[in-house]
């Protein structure tokens, strides 16, 4: 009778210990599903600058050389930044991002 007592007992405990795993489980994917904003803008900001500048003068739809020709620049350094061949120095990042500044207030 002993024995058996104590065998429920731990059935008890191994069940609960389950149903609290459970619990976690399901709370931790709950969190992970309402994280998708974040998750977006985790992605957003790991993005390359190629990667940012293409998006965001398509979505402005500028080609790239109107960019080249705004900020004094050949089409092909453009496509180069773009592409992830080269990266722009600091006086033409200083252009890009007065450029990307002008057009995102007037659009």
């Amino acid at each position: 009778m002993e024995l058996t007592f104590v065998m429920v007992v731990i059935s008890i405990v191994f069940l609960s210990i389950f149903i609290v795993l459970i619990i976690l489980l399901l709370r931790a994917l709950l969190k992970y599903i309402n994280s998708k904003d974040i998750r977006h803008e985790k992605l957003v900001v790991r993005q390359s600058l190629g990667e940012t500048l293409k998006e965001y003068r398509t979505q402005c739809k500028m080609t790239q050389e109107f960019v080249a020709e705004s900020i004094g620049v050949s089409r092909q350094a453009v496509s180069k930044w773009e592409n992830g061949t080269s990266d722009p120095s600091t006086s033409n990042l200083f252009a890009l991002a007065k450029l990307m500044e002008f057009l995102q207030k007037n659009y």
